[in-house]
């Protein structure tokens, strides 16, 4: 995986943004802190609590205050995890947590990560007007630009993910379609993975898609209880914003065009999976994409 930590000299940059007063922060616990039946403690619950920069107070030490909600009570947490944007690029670190009176006091490490270097917005286009406008995001349980292996499928899934990988891998001896199969191992964790039952904060809110797999010729999405009937051969467009490593101030837009080459499902149907096959790149980015995968220069 690559390295997202900020520079030395890119922290500075971000103290001083913090400092300027220029963006709200989020705090989620992550503490394990649980009651002894494995379910933690309600107080845990008035969290992530977002911060207007009001409300903000940061010194050159990289210490920060944060003026307490007059209507949230904070208490069990020791440590959190701090998220804010910097100039529309995602950023996070880890931090214990202390109290000063009615202040939260929080510091700013030595090291600062992404949240994420990737996203994407999905569309089509109609008569010159993009519609649609489907957002992507990486799935959580597993990494981009890793090369996938099998046990990064939980073991409890692995027997079921194993019949759906036979049967898939059938299909694609016939169709000729499957490429060299890498992108199979993240579709069979999918549509293996276990369905989240917990409410909803809004009952059947249509959700993000899953980037599940990358590389420069295929881009595999991942959707949860699908509304959108996607059918085989449809052609879509496909804008994605990469962070730029060296910088966290720039980012790197690419756009293609691709087609889907085939649709994967559980036996719900309740997870799909669209393996897609670009029609359209430009060469620089073939080559960016290239590298960011296989970590091998292109030529």
């Amino acid at each position: 995986m690559e390295n997202n930590k900020l520079s030395g000299i890119e922290r500075q940059l971000v103290l001083q943004y913090l400092m300027d007063g220029n963006v709200p922060v989020t705090l989620t616990p992550i503490s394990n802190d649980k009651t002894d039946d494995g379910v933690k403690s309600l107080n845990s619950q008035i969290f992530p609590v977002a911060f207007k920069p009001e409300k903000i107070t940061v010194e050159k030490s990289g210490k920060i205050y944060l003026e307490i909600p007059s209507e949230n009570n904070i208490v069990n947490a020791d440590t959190v995890r701090v998220e804010f944007y910097f100039n529309r690029v995602g950023l996070f670190f880890i931090s214990k947590i202390d109290y000063d009176k009615e202040k939260i006091v929080i510091y700013l490490p030595e090291e600062i990560d992404r949240i994420s270097d990737i996203s994407g917005i999905l569309y089509f286009e109609y008569e010159g007007k993009k519609e649609l406008n489907e957002k992507c995001i990486p799935w959580n349980e597993n990494e981009l630009f890793e090369r996938p292996i099998w046990k990064s499928i939980p073991l409890e899934n692995q027997h079921l993910a194993k019949s759906y990988l036979e049967k898939f891998v059938e299909e694609g001896k016939t169709q000729k379609n499957i490429g060299n199969g890498l992108q199979l191992i993240p579709i069979c964790n999918f549509i293996t993975t276990q369905e989240n039952e917990s409410l909803e904060a809004v009952q059947g809110r249509k959700k993000d898609m899953f980037i599940l797999y990358i590389d420069h010729e295929r881009i595999v999405l991942g959707i949860e209880n699908p509304i959108i009937n996607y059918i085989e051969k449809s052609e879509f467009g496909l804008k994605l914003s990469f962070s730029i490593k060296e910088s966290p101030i720039l980012s790197r837009d690419i756009y293609v065009t691709f087609f889907i080459n085939k649709v994967y499902k559980n036996d719900k149907e309740s997870r799909i999976c669209l393996d897609c096959v670009y029609t359209s790149v430009q060469e620089e980015d073939i080559r960016y994409l290239y590298e960011k995968a296989t970590k091998r220069l292109f030529v």
